[in-house]
């Protein structure tokens, strides 16, 4: 009998262990914050490369995040990718100069947008475009200019 409530006791304590990673894993992954259509408003952006990028990475401003990437395509005429982000609908002050940048969270950690409202009297609205980006920063091609460059200088 006392073996039995043993038994009990440690998969209970399983159980709880398995909860708490899971709850640790969302907490973690980003996933608890939705944006809907009906509390947001859509802005879009064109980058030259947006690699690593992806549908519902964060979008910041000053470390706090305020809305996501709702969609990634490339523009037929332009030929760059263009991204489309929701907005919260609190953040009304994004003038027409603000700058959006493709940055890393860390050194390998995962991508997102980081908005720098400019000093324009004029703000973004709904369906509006960001004209100055700044493109993604890949690891892999820094790491071959600073290769190239140490193998041609004697």
């Amino acid at each position: 009998m006392v073996s039995r409530w043993i038994e009990i006791a440690v998969g209970i304590f399983i159980l709880i262990g398995i909860l708490a990673l899971v709850f640790l894993a969302f907490q973690v992954s980003g996933l608890r914050q939705e944006f809907n259509p009906d509390t947001t408003y859509r802005l879009q952006a064109e980058f030259n490369n947006v690699a690593g990028l992806k549908r519902r990475s964060k979008v910041m401003i000053a470390g706090v995040q305020v809305g996501q990437v709702e969609n990634i395509r490339i523009d037929p005429i332009s030929v760059r990718a263009r991204v489309d982000m929701l907005i919260n609908r609190d953040i009304d002050f994004l003038s027409e100069d603000t700058i959006a940048a493709i940055q890393t969270a860390g050194i390998l950690g995962e991508k997102y947008i980081a908005l720098s409202p400019g000093g324009a009297e004029e703000t973004l609205h709904d369906g509006d475009q960001i004209r100055d980006t700044q493109s993604a920063l890949v690891l892999e091609e820094l790491v071959g200019k600073i290769l190239s460059r140490m193998i041609t200088k004697p």
